[in-house]
């Protein structure tokens, strides 16, 4: 008897340590309401989660989707979503396949143009038409692609310090395999998380408030699944690496802004080159005003002593020109 009671013993902790501890966040309260939209892809069931919030009062007066960065979710737009919803916008933040509380598929392809298929189909289940898009770091990748393959459902285009500003590999960053990144993500752990965000978003000054950011990903870590999710890392990293926009921003037609922190210092591979090397890359100041020349009918918004996450560290700074952007192109 003693052994069949260790025994279910032993069942229910790995239970419990499966639920603090899992990759789909299972123990992590969202801002909003969590929605999951189910589909088919790449011969398998995925699950998208996703929050979707209507405004204040009234019907909308249109609606944004918000696009999160690689080392994040949707969550860490819930100042962004208050604020528009205030102002009479609907809000959607989806979590991306292999991100947050989304599906960690063992196989998948990951490829731009699938992840904004994706969220093209979750608004098609949605029956929202068009969107103002807004997309931050890799979601802003994102939010390009999306906008060049749906440029009749993309009402306005927002990059928030995106990288994709620049081709890596055109500048001499060496090529890492997948098996290479994989190892790389294996051996993340909370101190050099927190370490890889204060030098590359913070500049060497941290607050209270960022501590969330490093333990939703430490969150990650503690899963006995990691593995699999690594995995995933590991493959949009390649995706980040080899599949530049850079070159087609002339063919984005919509109203597009740039909010730009001109501390920021974000690229891949600056690791891996020669010190002369690295100066080159991730210079915002220069890549923000080189890309807003390149895009056709762009407003260039520069944040002085800010760096990679605007909408976290000055929230007024970002809010305030964004919210000008969405009103006037709404007619307000």
């Amino acid at each position: 008897m003693r052994y069949t009671i260790s025994l279910i013993l032993i069942a229910l902790s790995t239970q419990v340590l499966a639920v603090r501890a899992g990759i789909r966040l299972e123990d992590i309260e969202y801002p909003f309401e969590p929605q999951v939209f189910e589909f088919e892809s790449q011969q398998q069931t995925l699950e998208m989660t996703f929050m979707d919030v209507g405004p204040s009062a009234g019907e909308p007066i249109g609606t944004v989707l918000l696009l999160h960065g690689k080392n994040f979710s949707g969550a860490y737009f819930e100042e962004t979503a208050n604020r528009l919803t205030e102002a009479g916008f609907r809000v959607i933040m989806p979590d991306q396949i292999g991100f947050g509380k989304s599906s960690k598929p063992q196989n998948y392809q990951f490829t731009f143009e699938q992840l904004a298929r994706n969220t093209s189909d979750l608004l098609d289940s949605l029956e929202v038409d068009t969107v103002n898009v807004l997309g931050h770091s890799m979601g802003g990748m994102i939010a390009t692609r999306f906008s060049l393959m749906f440029p009749e459902r993309t009402e306005t285009l927002t990059l928030l310090n995106p990288i994709g500003l620049e081709d890596w590999a055109a500048k001499g960053v060496p090529y890492s395999t997948i098996d290479e990144r994989y190892q790389g993500e294996l051996a993340k752990t909370a101190e050099k998380i927190r370490a890889y965000q204060l030098d590359s978003y913070y500049d060497g000054k941290w607050k209270e408030e960022y501590d969330p950011w490093v333990e939703l990903l430490a969150e990650f870590i503690e899963s006995p699944d990691y593995p699999r999710m690594a995995w995933d890392q590991a493959l949009t990293a390649d995706m980040i690496f080899t599949q530049p926009v850079v070159y087609e921003f002339g063919q984005l037609e919509m109203p597009t802004l740039l909010i730009i922190g001109q501390r920021d210092t974000t690229a891949l591979g600056k690791n891996l080159v020669s010190d002369k090397v690295r100066a080159t890359l991730g210079n915002y100041p220069e890549l923000g005003r080189e890309a807003a020349a390149a895009i056709p009918n762009s407003t260039l918004v520069e944040l002085d002593d800010i760096g990679h996450l605007p909408h976290i560290e000055a929230f007024d700074l970002f809010i305030d020109p964004y919210l000008t952007f969405l009103q006037e192109s709404a007619g307000q």
